[in-house]
Order: structure tokens, then sequence, then C-alpha cells
């Protein structure tokens, strides 16, 4: 009798134990909407609790979505976007608020239209001191991939990753990556077109700081100047030739480049425009917070197709516009090398040649950020295409676990 007491005793205490831990990780949803004073959207701004890494990127329409434990609660939400003063609030009081907006305040710059040192030179040692201002140890960044296959000006296929990536910073290359959750929608594409890598490495390979810029093969002058954290930021536009233009947005104090915008001018007919934006750590140094690209091309219909568009009459056109659409997020980011975790190692292929499992309850639990006006627009094309739900899609279009 006393045995089983003794016992009794024992598997309380480990439910109990299983209670307080179960408890102390119980997370809250902190979600909301950035505006400026006039109540318009801001975008891409950096959303979350800075000291402990934790937090999103503003979507384009200035939505905000990510989860916090109780351990979280006493912490600041602190919220910071090129050309606005930095907003702070305790987690906790923001919960309290009835409507969940916070209003940022523009902040003017002290810079006069004369600029004592030349736009080159800012430039120059943005690019000297890249290595020094970003993240530049190993770290892995969780990131969601997203990406849209159009055809015909019609959006007909999105695939989404989960990826874990070891990462050195944009002045040098992924080190691995892995796939860890896959989901796409039915393929009511007609062309098919594959990338021969996967696309979070053409995100590298098409990032002019991972590449290497030439000073000397740009012109460069100052198109605008804006703030970023109480620094005075500079707009360098570089121009090759009429081929390409990038924008680089400079902090001009410490020479840390927050924003940079690529676009390539079309080239047998396709083109890519790019923005990659950058957020501080809780050590002021940068890392990759969100991207989106959108490469243009033509396609040519296989010889099925043109048989089936003949069959009904129709002339099959030589070529069909194509496009791929890219929306990156990176979700966290781990300094710590104890807590990587990449699992087994991907090759790299197209997006859609990965055959990971479909688990419908991670998808629930990650913080996805809110839906976007893109992203219904591509998605209300897709459900259109039939009358099938995305979730339909998902669940019949996937490798169930």
């Amino acid at each position: 009798m006393y045995m089983i007491n003794k016992f009794s005793c024992f598997i309380c205490l480990i439910l109990l134990f299983k209670c307080i831990m179960a408890f102390a990780q119980e997370s809250t949803a902190i979600m909301g909407k950035v505006i400026d004073q006039n109540g318009y959207e801001v975008p891409y701004a950096a959303v979350g609790i800075l000291q402990k890494n934790i937090g999103t990127t503003s979507t384009e329409d200035g939505t905000f979505y990510f989860r916090v434990t109780n351990n979280e609660l006493e912490d600041n939400l602190t919220i910071s976007s090129l050309g606005f003063s930095n907003f702070s609030i305790k987690i906790k009081d923001f919960l309290k608020l009835e409507k969940k907006e916070v209003v940022l305040k523009e902040q003017a710059t002290n810079l006069s239209e004369v600029i004592v040192n030349s736009v080159d030179f800012y430039v120059k040692n943005a690019l000297k001191n890249l290595r020094n201002n970003t993240v530049s140890k190993n770290h892995q960044l969780n990131i969601l991939y997203r990406r849209w296959s159009v055809e015909d000006n019609l959006c007909r296929f999105f695939i989404e990753h989960s990826i874990n990536a070891i990462d050195r910073g944009p002045s040098s290359y992924l080190v691995k990556f892995s796939i860890n959750h896959a989901r796409a929608s039915a393929d009511y594409r007609f062309v098919k077109t594959e990338q021969d890598i996967h696309a979070l490495k053409y995100m590298e390979y098409n990032n002019p700081l991972r590449q290497g810029i030439d000073l000397k093969s740009y012109k460069w002058q100052k198109t605008e100047n804006s703030t970023y954290d109480n620094e005075d930021v500079i707009i360098a536009k570089g121009v090759i030739e009429n081929k390409e233009t990038l924008s680089l947005y400079i902090g001009m104090d410490t020479y840390k480049i927050y924003k940079l915008e690529v676009s390539k001018i079309p080239k047998q007919g396709k083109s890519i425009i790019s923005t990659y934006i950058y957020k501080k750590n809780n050590k002021g140094k940068l890392y990759l917070s969100y991207h989106q690209r959108e490469w243009k091309g033509s396609g040519t219909l296989s010889e099925n197709v043109k048989r089936v568009m003949m069959s009904n009459g129709k002339t099959p056109p030589k070529h069909i516009p194509i496009a791929f659409r890219h929306e990156v997020y990176v979700l966290n980011i781990e300094e710590n090398k104890s807590y990587f975790d990449t699992g087994d190692i991907s090759y790299n292929m197209d997006m859609t040649k990965y055959t990971t499992s479909y688990d419908h309850s991670y998808w629930e639990k990650l913080s996805i950020p809110p839906n976007t006006r893109f992203y219904n627009k591509n998605i209300g094309e897709l459900v259109n295409l039939y009358g099938v739900s995305l979730e339909n899609q998902f669940k019949y279009s996937n490798i169930r676990q």
C-alpha cells in the first residue's frame, strides 16, 4: 500500500510539473496595425521585443502578428520604420488597448540639401563597413518563403516553405538550409516553369550586397533623405547604363544599409524587381527581415496544350507571359549555435521537388503574417479558377502525415 501511494505521488508530481511547464509556455497573440499620422499604412516596419530578438515585420498593409509567452508581458514592444520616430509600449499595456493601432510620427531629417561628402563616399563606406554592421557570424533564420506562379497574367499555383537557414549575413552566402514544412495549392499551370535551384538561393544571388558591388560601375546620385532610429539616412541611387538601378538606404552616422531596392531592365524578355529590408538585433547589428521579388519572362506552350487549344478553335500563341512572385518573412533569428536546428540538409532544386509531408497543425501554430491585399489578390485568382478553397487545395494537393 505504501509503495502504491509513493508511486501515485510520483505520478502526481510529474503531472504537476507538466502543468507548470505548459502554463509557462502559454503564448499570447500580439497583433495590430502600424499607421502614420494621416491614417496610412506603414509597411515593413520592424515590430517586436528588441532585447530578446522576438518579433516580426509589418506587412505591406501595415498589419503584424506574432506570439509571446507570459515571460514577455513586462517587456517593451518597439516599432521602428524608415522616416518615422520609434514607438515603444509595454506588451501588457498594448494588450489593454481597445484599438490595436500604433501611430508613428514622421521624423524630420536634419540634413540640408547640400551634403558635405559625395554620395559615392557614403556608398563606399557602407560597403566597407558591411560586415561589421551586420550579423556576420553563423546565425539561424527561420524563414517563411512564399512563391506564386503566374501564367498568362493569372496566378495559377502557390507554394510555401518553412525553412531553417544558416546565414553569415549579406557580406557572405548562406551556409546551408533545410525545409521543415511545405504546402502547395492545386497546380493549374499549363507551362509549369521550374527554377534550376531553390528560390531561396535566387534570393541570395540577386542581392547585390552578396554578389559584391563594383562601385565604379554605377553612376550615383542622392534621390532623397530619410531617417531611421534617430539617424539621418541618405538614399543613394546607382544606375548602370540604363540596364540596372540600385537604391541603398544608408545611415549617415553608422553607414548601415537598412534597405535596398534593385530593378534590372528587361533582358531577352526577362526582368527582376527586388526589395531587401534589414532590421536590428539586440546588439544593433542588422539581419534580413523581409524580401519581395518579382521575375517576369515568357514561356512556350507544350504540344499537348497547343492541340487542346486548336481543337477548341483557338490559335496557340508562340509565347505567353509568365512570372514568379516571391515574398519572404524572417520569423525568427537564433544566434546561439547550440539551438540551431537545420534538420536534414536540403538538396538544391525547384521548390516543387520537395516531398515534405503536410502537417496542418504546424501551419496553424506558426506565426504567419496577416493576409495582405497582395496575398489575397493572388490567392483569390487561384480559388476562382475552379471554385476550390485554398484550405481544400492544401488538404488534397499535399502528402499528409
